[in-house]
């Protein structure tokens, strides 16, 4: 392989596309994802994968995008300024499941490559990703076996890897205005190319190959669940803390709009059905204050 193979990256990310939503259709059994494909002005484009008002799942989607450009955005060199002015490839693909069910956690993945270049100057690339859970009725062995996962992922690349991205998970997806983080965590990581090209895309690639053996099993255990309208007002009430995360700090989105990207491919991570109220507190010793008490905190799960 050599140095940076977009062709294998993009193969890989697009197989990888194919089997997640193989895997959420055979769980739901009654929708399947419709496919949009779009192209970008500025240049490239993806495919979008869209699934609302199934069995399971109120809302799913994952998308597949490769947009080139001229110049990075201002949210890619923020903390790079020395990529200021160069031209850019980014791909990826990017996921966001929203269930009916409110003991069913939403969760998030995203995997991704960038490369920067400029003439006479060597390429500067770097791979991201990682994926984390949203539970809004918190059982502890969903969380121990979501990060057995995530660990199990990083295992191949050095038993300090899964420490390191989970504490950046815990740190990134922390919603700094509520003080409070947006779920359980799992792993993020970005501007990842220190074992070079070839180790770096391979744990990408665990990274991907790991989120539907980590989410399957909890979906398949807790979807069955009967619920009320309590739950479910619960449920809409904390999805306006994804939404807030999503547009407020989200580096995803960010760049996606700055680039001219597809803004219904861009949105499409938000939840279909999501309530605010006005300063409200859950009561002592109910399941809602449970979550904050015993999950929404930075834990060691394992």
């Amino acid at each position: 392989m050599s140095q940076t193979d977009v062709n294998a990256v993009t193969d890989y990310l697009l197989k990888l596309q194919d089997r997640i939503c193989t895997a959420l259709e055979q769980l739901d059994q009654k929708k399947v994802f419709r496919e949009d494909q779009w192209t970008r002005a500025e240049g490239g484009g993806g495919r979008s994968r869209i699934m609302e008002g199934g069995a399971v799942f109120e809302k799913a989607g994952i998308n597949f995008s490769h947009v080139h450009g001229r110049e990075l955005p201002a949210s890619a060199t923020a903390s790079r300024p020395e990529l200021a002015g160069r031209s850019f490839q980014a791909l990826g693909v990017s996921l966001v499941v929203h269930p009916h069910n409110p003991y069913v956690p939403t969760s998030h993945a995203n995997v991704r490559f960038f490369i920067a270049e400029k003439p006479d100057c060597e390429p500067v690339w770097w791979f991201g990703g990682g994926f984390d859970l949203t539970p809004y009725y918190g059982y502890r062995e969903d969380a121990v076996h979501w990060h057995r996962s995530a660990r199990e992922a990083c295992l191949p690349f050095g038993e300090e890897v899964y420490p390191r991205f989970k504490a950046w998970c815990d740190e990134y997806f922390y919603l700094r205005h509520r003080e409070e983080p947006r779920g359980i965590g799992g792993l993020f990581f970005d501007d990842y190319n220190e074992p070079g090209f070839e180790r770096s895309f391979a744990l990408m690639r665990s990274v991907g190959d790991h989120f539907v053996p980590a989410y399957a099993p909890i979906v398949e255990k807790r979807m069955h669940q009967s619920y009320g309208q309590r739950e479910r007002d619960f449920q809409l009430y904390r999805r306006g803390r994804y939404v807030e995360f999503n547009l407020v700090y989200d580096r995803g989105t960010l760049f996606g709009l700055q680039t001219g990207g597809r803004t219904e491919s861009i949105l499409m991570s938000l939840p279909p059905q999501v309530c605010w109220r006005y300063d409200w507190q859950p009561e002592p010793g109910t399941p809602e204050a449970e979550l904050y008490e015993a999950f929404l905190k930075p834990r060691n799960w394992l």
